[in-house]
């Protein structure tokens, strides 16, 4: 069990020594992130710009015409919204193959509060054309992203949290981008996750075993793009539909499962577990993930309640 945030940064180094087109431009932030990882293995290639997240997309994008691949690496709140408008005009409509490290997504940086945890990113990133926006479960699944990431030409986001979760993928996962994975089988509902949140929603499974209750789990780790036919057909069934992410329930994971259920004929209601339109706190993870409904104990209360009522 690895934090993704360290995953990033050694497989960073490791791509880079095969690859003299990859580059890191870093916010000052490199020892949280572990961006200083890469800047030890190769200074040459680091570049920190400080406090300038503007800027640091702009030198980035000013590196992609040189033929570099760069990585951007801050907190993610800063590029999702500080730097939103250099992300929209210089990466996204020229298709630049800047890759977003969005580090301390989420609500696992518990004592930074409202200002620094980001829990719109997905819907934000989600409706920016040409982006690729990836949520990866767990180190292994994070450390495939990556690589994928690195080889590919154009814009992604990927959303890494601060903290270690429990694995859910052996090591030496495949990413494929747009795959749905089916975690864990079950007709009383289905439990739809994405990111970091994947792990707690596979526990709370084994909580409603406990009780009585077997549900699908189903694992998006590619908000954008998704595949479209694997999801809805892993949506079938009579089952009813839950969606928990660790983000706004406004536009993210929830969003994405709405707009397609309601665009076919399943004909069946979308309960979306996340931020129910409000800004989080500073408080210790635990808390946070308690209170919004999002720890395993309460995904699986949410759920069991749901289906006594249904």
């Amino acid at each position: 069990m690895k934090a993704q945030r360290d995953v990033w940064g050694q497989t960073l180094v490791d791509l880079a020594r095969s690859d003299n087109r990859v580059v890191l431009v870093d916010g000052d932030l490199a020892t949280s992130t572990k961006a200083d990882l890469f800047a030890d293995a190769f200074p040459d290639r680091f570049f920190e710009i400080g406090i300038a997240e503007q800027n640091m997309v702009g030198v980035a994008f000013g590196l992609s015409t040189l033929g570099y691949r760069p990585w951007l690496s801050t907190f993610g709140v800063f590029l999702t919204h500080r730097a939103l408008d250099p992300i929209r005009m210089l990466v996204s409509q020229t298709g630049a193959p800047v890759k977003i490290a969005a580090s301390y997504a989420g609500l696992l940086n518990g004592s930074s509060g409202k200002t620094h945890q980001d829990i719109e990113d997905l819907a934000i990133m989600r409706a920016m054309p040409g982006m690729t926006v990836i949520a990866p479960a767990d180190a292994a699944e994070a450390e495939a992203a990556i690589r994928w990431a690195a080889g590919y030409d154009g814009p992604v986001y990927l959303r890494l949290a601060r903290d270690a979760v429990a694995d859910v993928f052996d090591p030496g996962h495949a990413f494929n981008p747009g795959a749905v994975h089916v975690l864990r089988e079950g007709s009383d509902a289905i439990l739809v996750s994405t990111g970091v949140q994947t792990s707690r929603v596979m526990d709370a499974a084994e909580l409603l075993t406990e009780q009585g209750l077997e549900v699908r789990v189903l694992h998006v780790p590619c908000l954008k793009p998704v595949d479209e036919a694997a999801l809805l057909s892993a949506l079938s069934g009579s089952a009813p539909i839950f969606t928990i992410e660790e983000h706004s329930i406004i536009g993210g994971l929830g969003g994405l499962v709405s707009e397609l259920v309601t665009s076919t004929t399943l004909g069946k209601t979308v309960t979306r577990l996340g931020l129910a339109d409000s800004w989080s706190e500073s408080a210790p993870n635990a808390y946070l993930l308690d209170k919004y409904g999002l720890s395993a104990q309460r995904v699986a209360e949410q759920v069991r309640h749901a289906l006594a009522d249904d």
